[in-house]
């Protein structure tokens, strides 16, 4: 599973894959939006945590369409599904991997792209807090569509459609907790909700992911 773990690692930074298109889009998108809305400080600060978030998730599912594409073009997902070790094992590797790559990075980048939106000081904790806690709960869950569009071509158009609502819950509890804690509030309710969803998803969507690739590669 470390091998595994640092295969997947190796070609991603190889490839520039999530790593950076991921934060090149996030940059571009929280640079657009005082543009778009004008240049109001209080304004800014009131949508800051909603913009982030929504942007730290449309930079996740960016490396999406490639997460096993690879594999399954190079054979590698037909040697997992034969391999002793669990192909649940296998993709939650996978989704640590892209979760390493792609949210980590969004993750620690986004207080820095706060001050773009003058994000409250009171903001910048609960922001990392929650994207650390959320993000996850994207790289499972995106590993689940990554693997139902596995050997359609151009996929990535349908992975799209099909993980979007599903990553609704997510980001209302995440940029909820964060809008929270910028205006001084108890984000502790939905930042434990956020929790029960990324738990939730991390103990079931492995199984459902392994399930669908038996299915669709037998």
């Amino acid at each position: 599973m470390i091998a595994l773990l640092l295969c997947d690692l190796k070609l991603a930074f190889r490839a520039g894959g999530g790593f950076g298109l991921g934060l090149a889009f996030f940059l571009i998108v929280v640079t657009l939006v005082p543009f778009s809305v004008g240049p109001e400080p209080a304004l800014l600060a009131s949508i800051a945590p909603g913009v982030l978030w929504l942007g730290a998730l449309l930079a996740c599912l960016l490396s999406l369409d490639r997460l096993l594409a690879l594999d399954y073009e190079d054979g590698t997902l037909d040697v997992l599904l034969t391999a002793p070790v669990p192909l649940e094992a296998a993709v939650t590797v996978k989704a640590l991997a892209h979760w390493l790559t792609t949210s980590l990075p969004l993750v620690l980048a986004a207080p820095v792209l706060g001050v773009l939106l003058n994000l409250p000081e009171g903001g910048y904790v609960w922001l990392l807090i929650s994207l650390a806690v959320g993000t996850p709960a994207l790289s499972v869950i995106g590993t689940f569509g990554a693997a139902l569009t596995v050997g359609i071509k151009r996929g990535g158009l349908l992975l799209s459609l099909l993980v979007l609502p599903l990553y609704v819950p997510t980001l209302i509890f995440g940029a909820e907790a964060a809008r929270r804690g910028a205006a001084g509030l108890d984000p502790s309710t939905p930042l434990f909700m956020l929790a029960g969803i990324t738990l939730g998803t991390i103990a079931l969507m492995p199984f459902a992911s392994a399930a669908v690739l038996r299915m669709g590669l037998r």
